[in-house]
């Protein structure tokens, strides 16, 4: 299982490097570049909200055996 933790950090940086890309599409006119820079924008977001809901699962985990790890 990866790390939540570091899965946002990726989900933010693929966000940021997403919304660069969709930029200079708009600004070069290419709608390639631009639909290619949503996707990998996208991507990023779905990975940070995937990292929010696996820490929410280690939270309950944690909880339901008083902290221990299996």
């Amino acid at each position: 299982m990866s790390d939540p933790s570091k899965d946002r950090v990726e989900g933010a940086v693929k966000e940021g490097a997403g919304r660069v890309k969709s930029a200079a599409g708009d600004l070069t006119g290419d709608s390639k570049t631009q639909a290619a820079g949503q996707r990998v924008q996208a991507a990023g977001q779905a990975q940070q909200g995937m990292a929010g809901i696996m820490e929410r699962v280690n939270g309950l985990i944690k909880n339901l055996t008083g902290g221990k790890k299996s």
